[in-house]
């Protein structure tokens, strides 16, 4: 059900201010402490961006996707890192129960994800096993009613803050493909489940990701993701798809917050006798930058509403995933460009974004991985 409008427009409005007020401010101090200020993370609860979109039933705000799309477009002008902390719990950390998980389990575990209390992580790929999620080695062996996880996953967000693994783990031996995947949660604490030292990044400090192992993790049957066996894969590609879509609109949200502070920064600085913003090759890649946010927005917006009238949107949210995550790299790069010298320097801060931009596009599904999904659908459904 939607949001009324002007509860909608308050609180994107609310967030703008927190956004701007709170977060942009302190980007410097969570990249140089690698983490989020405890002051800030209490603010996000407070403000409901754990719960965005999980079922009012369960404490949540039920956003749909469209009004989920235009609050990421506002929270992804931050540093993408504030986003991180609470988009688990937002996405894959908490969809595949809301999707497809019991009423035991949605009653046990989502309220406090809405709250924040627990932080939720999402585990699918492993050191053999990435872009080819199909080929998992990580096992789940019946043992009477509980199965016995060994395995370990790789790059995991939010690993060392999390409460809740949704875990995904070969249940048919037998099985060379997805079809023997089941999805599990399993709690942090239980015995056999370790999580490995915060791996340094490239970008995005302050979002933390570590090896998950399990060695011998006993976990109980009735934890597997709705009670069935054999399709966590399904359930995976449901979270993902949905997950796809609000990244697409993170990134389009960072790409026009780094063409704000460009253009400001183009209309300050003076050489030759004007503005650089003055100059017609700057202005082109003003002009670029513009008229490719554009189409993101445009396209997210179009996907979002197909999804929540219910249509099949695998398509259209690869489609907005490959073109916004590649979008925002080349407009960070414009924007190092458009800077010059200070573009490379930590004071200005463009630096830091355009490292953080870059791993949108291998996250949620690499740009290969959805340039594939686009192709075979197209060939699949034309006649």
């Amino acid at each position: 059900m939607a949001l009324e409008k002007d509860v909608l427009d308050q609180l994107c409005g609310t967030l703008e201010r927190f956004v701007h007020e709170r977060l942009i401010p302190n980007e410097r101090v969570v990249a140089e402490n690698d983490r989020i200020p405890d002051d800030i993370l209490a603010e996000i609860r407070e403000l409901g961006l754990f719960a965005l979109s999980i079922p009012e039933d369960y404490d949540g705000l039920g956003l749909n996707m469209q009004e989920e799309i235009e609050v990421a477009f506002i929270i992804g002008e931050a540093a993408p890192a504030f986003r991180s902390i609470f988009g688990t719990n937002v996405g894959i950390g908490s969809q595949a129960i809301v999707l497809d998980g019991t009423a035991e389990q949605k009653k046990k575990y989502l309220p406090k994800l809405a709250s924040g209390e627990l932080i939720g992580s999402f585990c699918l790929t492993e050191p053999e096993a990435g872009s080819d999620a199909g080929s998992l080695r990580t096992s789940a062996r019946r043992d009477g009613d509980h199965f016995i996880l060994n395995g370990t996953k790789r790059f995991i967000t939010n690993a060392p803050y999390a409460g809740l693994f949704t875990v995904m783990a070969r249940t048919d031996a037998e099985s060379k493909d997805a079809r023997g995947v089941s999805a599990f949660l399993v709690e942090a604490g239980t015995p056999g489940l370790r999580v490995g030292k915060p791996e340094k990044k490239m970008g995005q400090q302050g979002a933390p990701v570590a090896d998950v192992i399990f060695e011998d993790c006993r976990v109980p049957a009735t934890n597997i993701i709705g009670g069935r066996e054999n399709m966590g894969f399904k359930t995976a590609m449901k979270v993902l798809d949905k997950g796809r879509l609000h990244i697409s609109a993170v990134c389009t949200g960072l790409a026009k917050r780094i063409l704000r502070d460009t253009v400001r920064y183009a209309k300050e600085r003076n050489q030759f006798g004007g503005a650089i913003a003055d100059f017609q090759l700057i202005q082109a890649m003003i002009a670029d930058s513009q008229t490719e946010i554009y189409a993101a927005e445009c396209m997210i917006r179009d996907a979002a509403k197909a999804r929540d009238a219910g249509e099949d949107t695998k398509r259209k949210a690869s489609c907005a995933k490959l073109f916004a995550s590649e979008m925002v790299g080349r407009v960070a790069d414009r924007a190092v460009q458009i800077y010059g010298g200070a573009g490379y320097i930590a004071d200005y801060g463009i630096e830091q974004l355009y490292r953080d931009a870059r791993l949108f596009r291998i996250y949620e599904g690499t740009s290969q991985i959805q340039q594939l999904i686009i192709a075979k659908d197209v060939i699949a459904n034309t006649a």
